[in-house]
């Protein structure tokens, strides 16, 4: 068999984890930017259409992240740590599944979404959009420099989504008389900052394979 016969065995197989991985934080930073649209938008029926969209795309999150393991178990040639690739499979799988727990609770408890959950959708959106970047830049490694950066950004939107859960409670305890609601909005604040804690999780896996392979 020729090199370039050998090439073509080896090589899509390779870019197939790129692929897979690019499209999957595509997913991830659409729904983020939904999750920002949701909370701007007042009317309770609009909201659900737009829940439903990142419904769909979690749906299809979970096809591409089982595709990742599918070729993780039946390929021997991966282009970074099998290791690494299932813990970052799983950090974007748990991004998406947070941010559609979001936008689940923001409509089941028809809560009309407050200046928290807007700062708080704001921070996912820009840190879904760092990890897609962060992604995407796997392909080559030759912006390292780039990439570190995004991972730095999503650290600091982490670090201010703390900030913004402990602003939040206190507004929210000292403004709203009804206990039901801020039993409903602690829960979705909650969530909301659980999505950030996501992000940072894939950061940390990034970071680690570009210390390994850059």
């Amino acid at each position: 068999m020729g090199l370039q016969s050998i090439l073509k065995v080896f090589m899509p197989k390779n870019r197939v984890f790129y692929e897979l991985f690019e499209n999957v934080a595509d997913n991830v930073a659409l729904m983020g930017s939904k999750l920002k649209d949701i909370v701007a938008e007042p009317d309770f029926n609009k909201r659900a259409d737009l829940i439903k969209q990142i419904e769909n795309l979690e749906h299809d999150n979970d096809d591409l992240t089982h595709s990742l393991f599918t070729e993780l178990g039946r390929n021997f040639i991966t282009p970074f740590d099998r290791e690494d690739i299932h813990y970052l499979a799983t950090a974007l799988d748990d991004i998406a599944d947070y941010i559609y727990a979001s936008s689940k609770k923001i409509n089941f408890y028809r809560v009309n979404p407050d200046d928290g959950m807007k700062k708080f959708a704001e921070l996912i959106e820009e840190s879904t959009l760092q990890v897609k970047f962060a992604v995407v830049e796997l392909r080559d490694m030759k912006k390292v420099r780039k990439i570190t950066e995004a991972l730095v950004k999503i650290n600091s939107v982490e670090n201010k989504a703390d900030d913004v859960f402990d602003m939040s409670i206190e507004h929210l305890f000292a403004t709203e008389p009804d206990a039901k609601e801020v039993i409903k909005k602690r829960e979705i604040y909650q969530v909301m900052e659980i999505v950030t804690d996501k992000c940072e999780d894939a950061s940390n896996v990034i970071e680690s394979i570009i210390i390994k392979y850059a």
